[in-house]
């Protein structure tokens, strides 16, 4: 704290302008309303709470520079909460401050002047500087820890809006609808949910995520966890998104198909989850769901599905060496092409009669046709579960 205490001179001073206070206060208030459209439109306060607190900001500071001693300055924290809780920006909370203490040091400036004493000017100059600076410090050092506090709060509620969403905790739509206001997302309209891995404890997957998509024009909420970055986007085109997102992934990314209404988030999580370990571990790529009945059926049970794709595909997920990779590519060619061998063999880069090779291969170690619907059904089923619960179903073969 810089001021201490005013010398007796500049005390007697500040005693003779305690007479002057309601002129003082009345031109430093219509000074603030006159240059400060913020004040003048009463964005943040009335001008009768302007007019009280330049009053009684005003007598605190003559008051301060007529009394011995160190002043209170609990009315500077006071006034800092104040602005800050009702939003009120702090440059020019400050420069009305500096417009009173001005006001006050253009009063001692008369009051000296018929005796040019210009000594007691100085130092009471020194001294209203002095408080000047101890004021404004302890107001923006409240006001700074009120917005931080007030951010605090918002971001906490923020997290547990987003995860009400992700864990489907809002079942009502009036719920619904206070999320989405709070969150600033639409309550109906196109969404994804985007699940990507982190690279470590508490650092994000995806940097800076909800900024790039504002600026795309794509409103979002997320969430970090230990493990997963998670966020619910309001897209307007999918395929920009799956773009931004492949610019610089930093783990395995998935995210989930389209879906219409935030009550369906949660469900959109698990599905964006799935496409992110449909992915090989360690990779940094981006998966997308593509839904249909089919997928959504295997996806609903994951760890059904996962012993269906192990139960049914045991005998090629045992074969040693890469055989059994270049099996299970060219048996998924096969659904892929609907058939065809010419396609399977173009896709697979090999002789068509090496793909009837490999699919005869295939149906004598599956002990399954590819001319049975069934066969084909259960087939077509686990290697769809296989490619969305991949570690799982190698496990259940292991075990």
């Amino acid at each position: 704290m810089r001021y201490t205490g005013a010398e007796p001179a500049v005390a007697g001073l500040a005693g003779r302008a305690m007479t002057r206070l309601p002129e003082m206060t009345k031109a430093t208030y219509e000074q603030i309303v006159e240059e400060m459209a913020v004040y003048r439109e009463e964005r943040f306060v009335s001008h009768a709470d302007l007019f009280a607190s330049c009053r009684d900001n005003l007598q605190f500071l003559v008051r301060a520079l007529a009394e011995p001693g160190a002043p209170d300055l609990s009315k500077a924290r006071a006034t800092g909460r104040e602005r800050a809780l009702a939003g009120a920006p702090l440059p020019e909370m400050l420069r009305a401050f500096r417009i009173g203490f001005t006001e006050v040091w253009q009063c001692f400036v008369e009051l000296t002047a018929p005796a040019q004493d210009v000594a007691t000017l100085v130092s009471a100059t020194t001294a209203i500087w002095d408080l000047m600076d101890d004021y404004i410090e302890e107001l923006t050092s409240t006001y700074r820890a009120t917005v931080a506090e007030i951010s605090r709060t918002r971001q906490n509620r923020r997290l547990a809006l987003v995860e009400a969403l992700f864990t489907g905790g809002s079942t009502t739509e009036g719920t619904l609808w206070d999320i989405a206001r709070m969150l600033d997302l639409p309550l109906e309209g196109s969404f994804v949910v985007v699940a990507a891995e982190t690279p470590g404890l508490g650092q994000e997957a995806l940097p800076l995520i909800e900024v790039r998509l504002r600026e795309r024009h794509h409103a979002s909420a997320w969430r970090l966890t230990p493990e997963l970055q998670i966020g619910v986007v309001s897209v307007r085109d999918p395929d920009q998104v799956l773009e931004l997102l492949r610019e610089n992934p930093r783990g395995r990314v998935g995210m989930s198909p389209v879906f219409t209404g935030l009550g369906d988030t949660a469900r959109a999580l698990h599905l964006a989850r799935v496409a992110l370990s449909s992915l090989p571990a360690g990779t940094k790529d981006v998966a997308r769901f593509h839904e249909s009945p089919l997928a959504g059926l295997v996806a609903s049970d994951p760890e059904a599905s996962a012993q269906l794709a192990g139960q049914v595909l045991r005998p090629i997920l045992e074969l040693p060496g890469e055989e059994g990779n270049v099996l299970l590519l060219t048996l998924r060619a096969w659904f892929d092409c609907g058939g065809s061998t010419k396609q399977i063999a173009e896709r697979v880069y090999c002789h068509p009669n090496t793909v009837r090779h490999r699919l005869k291969r295939i149906t004598d170690v599956l002990g399954r046709s590819l001319s049975d619907p069934s066969d084909i059904a259960e087939l077509g089923t686990a290697l769809r579960a296989l490619a969305m619960f991949g570690e799982s179903a190698r496990r259940a073969v292991r075990s």
